[in-house]
C-alpha cells in the first residue's frame, strides 16, 4: 500500500508548487489624446486600474515616455553622415 501513499505526497508536492506567474503589463488608457487611467493586467486578467495623476501613476507614464522618446530620435551621428 506504498504505492497510493508516494502518489499522494507527490501530488501534495506539485500542488504546492506555484505557477509561474505572468507577467505585469501596464495600458494606457486614452481619451482625446489623455491618458486617462493605467490598467494593471496580468496576462489577460486586469489587476487594478492606477490613477494617472497619483506618484505611482507618473512614474509608470515618465519611464514610459523616456523609453518611447529615446527610440525614436535619431541618432546624432545619423544626421552628420547624410
Amino acid at each position: 500500500m506504498s504505492e497510493p501513499e508516494s502518489a499522494l505526497e507527490a501530488g501534495a508536492e506539485s500542488a504546492s508548487q506555484p505557477a509561474p506567474a505572468e507577467d505585469i503589463t501596464y495600458h494606457a488608457v486614452e481619451k482625446d489624446g489623455v491618458v486617462t487611467a493605467i490598467w494593471e493586467m496580468q496576462g489577460r486578467k486586469h489587476v487594478r486600474t492606477i490613477d494617472p495623476r497619483s506618484r505611482q501613476g507618473k512614474e509608470i507614464l515618465n519611464l514610459y515616455t523616456t523609453e518611447h522618446h529615446d527610440e525614436s530620435q535619431p541618432a546624432a551621428g545619423d544626421a552628420a553622415s547624410e
